[in-house]
């Protein structure tokens, strides 16, 4: 058999969810792909200029050394080599503790309402195994985060978009979801503090949706990997709203709020039958995150102080962009929570390029300000800039504002 034979037998074995006969055949670049693409071309064009990464989407620092003492203390021990299942005890009572001292969340049973995952992505993923059938449905907001609802079209089910905008205060609409989507709708996913908007949900948001949900049973999954990172707020935890327990989970992470990013552990808790359902599935996926690792996230947990020194940090950065993006001629306004800053594109320079969408925007900004960010069209034309970009220290930090600042200046913008 050549080669070319089995290449061509095996292109029509592939699942219609990730494309069928079709699979690797699409020439459609990504806007992630786009970006990658133009920070090379003008590092080429520019030699010797700093190109200013304002896209990257996870911390720009190392763990804190306490939790990397106690990973390699761990690491050490043989009792920690085996498999983890769904979790060591120890981790999930820490998860307990965690809500109760950061968000004020009381009455988390360790035992039957708290569950590891290998990070949240998967447990996002996990979950349309637990409730979605063919012809099921699921809402999320758009802009945001695609992974629950890209497995349940991959089970056959249908997602309900929900728009996010400046003018709804970056929170969902619910009265949009029709009567017939109701009828179908299973699980309701929610991420706040919110990638990319940077907005914060409300206790009368929370208290809707909890009403929502039980009047027309709906599973809340409330993603949560940003909850510990707010300015000008206390963080907020779904969970601490009253019958939230009976409708929903929270899927916490630590990989921002820790700077554990590559670490991959997190954790669900809320409903008990959830959270069943939950470890269920994950039971047939993974054996459990190493527990050297799951010990390392207790002594996380278990200092807070780590994340309001890491939330300090963000917020003095925040602080330093909305300068100097106004400076430049933008309307930008400080994010209620996460790293992210979320501000409108515009639509022309004057006197030079005009733009059809933020991702034309956000090309032109890399090719002639050396300067890169994520765009996002999914509910108006907005881009993206995060303060995890690299810096040495504050003075460093500093620098690279001004040099932003020195980049827009004299662009009038076009809104």
């Amino acid at each position: 058999m050549t080669t070319a034979t089995n290449e061509s037998y095996i292109q029509n074995l592939f699942a219609e969810r990730i494309g069928g006969s079709r699979f690797g055949k699409d020439t459609t670049i990504y806007k992630f792909e786009k970006i990658k693409r133009a920070k090379r071309a003008a590092m080429a064009d520019n030699p010797g200029v700093e190109l200013i990464d304002m896209g990257v989407g996870e911390p720009d620092e190392m763990a804190f050394p306490e939790v990397v003492k106690r990973l390699q203390d761990e690491a050490a021990r043989p009792e920690n080599r085996g498999y983890a299942d769904n979790g060591i005890p120890e981790f999930k009572e820490a998860a307990a503790r965690y809500l109760k001292n950061v968000f004020g969340v009381e009455g988390i049973d360790p035992v039957t309402e708290v569950n590891h995952a290998i990070g949240s992505k998967p447990a996002l993923a996990m979950m349309p195994l637990a409730f979605i059938n063919p012809g099921d449905a699921m809402a999320q907001t758009i802009p945001g985060y695609p992974v629950t609802a890209t497995h349940t079209k991959y089970l056959g089910g249908q997602v309900v978009n929900l728009p996010i905008t400046r003018e709804n205060g970056f929170l969902p609409d619910l009265g949009l979801i029709t009567d017939e989507q109701k009828a179908k709708l299973k699980l309701l996913y929610l991420n706040y503090p919110n990638n990319p908007t940077g907005a914060q949900a409300t206790p009368a948001f929370y208290e809707k949706v909890v009403r929502f949900a039980a009047d027309n049973n709906v599973v809340v999954i409330q993603d949560a990997p940003y909850a510990a990172l707010t300015y000008g707020s206390k963080p907020l935890s779904f969970l601490s709203i009253d019958g939230a327990k009976e409708v929903g989970v929270e899927i916490h992470s630590l990989s921002k709020s820790y700077n554990m990013t590559g670490w991959r552990i997190a954790f669900v808790a809320g409903n008990a039958l959830v959270v069943n359902a939950y470890a269920t599935v994950k039971d047939n996926y993974d054996s459990g995150q190493f527990i050297a690792i799951q010990k390392a996230g207790i002594t996380a947990m278990d200092n807070p102080w780590i994340t309001e020194k890491i939330t300090a940090k963000y917020e003095r950065r925040m602080k330093m962009l909305v300068a100097a993006l106004n400076k430049g001629g933008f309307d930008a306004t400080m994010s209620a929570g996460s790293f992210f800053l979320y501000t409108k594109a515009p639509k022309a320079v004057e006197g030079g390029p005009s733009f059809a969408n933020a991702e034309e925007f956000s090309q032109w900004l890399i090719k002639e300000k050396l300067i890169s960010t994520v765009p996002w069209d999914d509910a108006g034309a907005y881009v993206r800039f995060s303060v995890t970009f690299s810096a040495k220290d504050e003075a460093d930090e500093r620098r690279v504002m001004e040099e932003i600042g020195r980049r827009l200046t004299g662009l009038k913008l076009v809104f």
